[in-house]
Formats: C-alpha cells, structure tokens, sequence
C-alpha cells in the first residue's frame, strides 16, 4: 500500500482450516482508500477462500479482518452488505427467468431501512424508496452499457453481459468495497480490455476500493495499484503487478500448476 494512503481493508494473520487442510496461513496486507488491489496465485492458492472470509461466508480459524475499521469477523454474513461489502462471482448467480433490472434490484433490497410490516402495507416512504432504488438501477445499467436491456430474461444476454448484470447489482448497495472474482474469466479478449477500462472507470466513478482475483496478468497489470501474490495459502509477494509476476516464487508457482 502507498505510504499516505489510509487503510480501507486490513488483513491480519488470517487462518483457515478446513478440517485438517489449511487453507489460508498468517495471511496479512492492507489495501488502501480507492485503491485497486489484486489478489494473483495459481488454483488452489487460496484467493476465493480469502473473498469468502472477507465478504464472511467462510469464518476464518485465526486472525482478523478490518473493513472501515470495523471487524468483519463481528458481523453476521447476511449484514456485510450494511459494512459496505459487495462482490460479484466468477461465475455470475443471476436468476435467468427473471429480468435484467429485477436481478440489479435484488442488490438494493438488503439496504432499505423499512421494517417488514411497512413493506407489507407499501407505506409511502417505502415505495419512495422503491422509485430512488429503480431509477439507480436504471442509471447503473445505462453506465456498464446495458441500458436497451432493462426487460431482457438475464439467462438471455451474452456471459460477458451477464457479469455486467452482477457489478451493476453489487453497485446498487453502496459499497465501499468491491470485491471482483475474475470478472475475465470466459471473456474474449476484446472484452477482458473492456472489463479493464470498466473497474478503472467505476474506481473512479463511484469512489470505490476494489480487489480483484484474477488469472489474466495482463489485466491485472492494467488496472491494479497493489498486488499480493498467495501460494498454497501463503503470501509470498507483495507489491506492484510488475515485482510481483517477476518474483521467483510467483513464477515458480506458476510454473509449477502449468
């Protein structure tokens, strides 16, 4: 993390077992206000296991996670989204029958403040509050380029426009942090470049802090800040896109799982 840059997620000796397998070790790093970081390593290095702990699916055997200052680790799973957490996954979770607005509006209703009886009842600060969520929806789809897709079944469109769907749903909560689980996977290449120009341009736009695990190097290098590099659930490097994928170990590894 760049010395000035105040601390957003802060990773300290984080453990997790599974039984007998470990599969995260003292793992430690820092990713600052805004910053793009990326979490590189081969399969089975222990990044998805690192999201899941952070966006607290998995509850890690040791260590701590501090998003904003608060402790992840204190927060039930379902209430992350209230920490400012949203993430999308490598494979999007889109429910194909519905449409593509009703799949981004799925985002926003973790955050309505109403209770479950004024829901019920459609009191009017709860439906004003359905408009506000409708036209963000709208915006945000417009913005990744969705615009003409607001009535499209969501198992419809392209894959790459299907991950589309998923960060414009993350979007709608309000996070302040972004976690991105390889967003190129199945991409083509045309389309890897514009997820790229996409997370630069949300960083930017919404005033975000993204991590991204991700395999192709090439975007990683395009967008990241920061990189930490895990193998076999180890850091093993820390630092800019370039140190990291030159460093031995980094390259070992991965030579290794090729």
């Amino acid at each position: 993390m760049n010395h000035g840059t105040q601390a957003l997620v802060e990773v300290r000796d984080l453990t997790l077992r599974f039984g007998g397998v470990t599969a995260l070790a003292d793992v430690a790093f820092d990713v600052g206000e805004r910053q793009i970081c990326g979490l590189v390593g081969p399969n089975g290095a222990g990044k998805s296991s690192l999201f899941n702990c952070v966006n607290g699916y998995y509850r890690p055997s040791g260590g701590s996670i501090r998003v904003g200052g608060v402790d992840v680790l204190s927060v039930p799973a379902h209430r992350t989204v209230r920490l400012g957490i949203a993430r999308t996954f490598q494979h999007p979770t889109l429910q194909p029958d519905r449409t593509v607005l009703d799949n981004v509006l799925l985002g926003g209703h973790s955050t309505l403040s109403g209770t479950v009886l004024s829901a019920m009842l459609a009191l009017p600060g709860e439906r004003r509050r359905e408009r506000e969520l409708v036209t963000r929806a709208r915006e945000l789809l417009g913005s990744l380029g969705l615009a003409g897709a607001e009535r499209t079944s969501a198992g419809d469109l392209p894959y790459g426009s299907q991950k589309r769907v998923e960060i414009a749903r993350a979007l709608l909560s309000g996070p302040r942090l972004l976690l991105l689980d390889e967003p190129a996977s199945g991409l083509t290449h045309s389309e890897v470049g514009e997820v790229g120009e996409l997370i630069t341009r949300i960083r930017a736009d919404h005033g975000l802090t993204v991590i991204v695990v991700e395999h192709h190097m090439g975007l990683i290098s395009a967008v990241t800040d920061h990189v930490v590099a895990l193998v076999s659930g180890r850091k093993v490097a820390e630092g800019t896109a370039q140190a990291v994928q030159s460093d031995p170990v980094v390259v070992s590894a991965y030579l290794g799982a090729a």
